[in-house]
């Protein structure tokens, strides 16, 4: 997709890195995501709330909750709060790395930000 955009001498935005990111994201991905994180900014552009999720995302599918942290401490010094998505997917992947501690620090921290656990939180 984004080859395509820049074959044509058309510029990437937030929105074409975000599908791009979650793509990866889906096929399980993690370094082509962060990799593409890198980009965007290398193209100036300001991460989102929801370029942050999807590569929280995609860590979470490559069993890496560490970099899934440390993406949340970015996006934070960004003054970004993660929403619900962003938490759902810290927690799934602090679980899937069986590191349920981790998980439950995240759900109680998401419960005192005023964060409504969803369905999802709780079967992560």
């Amino acid at each position: 997709l984004l080859s395509a955009i820049e074959a044509q001498a058309m510029d990437p935005d937030v929105i074409t890195y975000n599908a791009s990111i979650s793509a990866c994201a889906k096929a399980h991905e993690f370094n082509h995501a962060l990799q593409l994180l890198g980009d965007l900014r290398a193209h100036r552009l300001q991460p989102d709330l929801i370029t942050y999720s999807a590569c929280i995302s995609a860590c979470e599918k490559g069993q890496q909750w560490q970099q899934a942290l440390q993406i949340l401490a970015e996006m934070r010094k960004q003054g970004l709060q993660p929403d619900v998505i962003t938490y759902n997917a810290l927690i799934s992947a602090c679980e899937k790395s069986k590191c349920w501690q981790q998980a439950m620090r995240l759900l109680a921290e998401m419960k005192r930000a005023g964060v409504q656990p969803s369905v999802i939180t709780y079967s992560a």
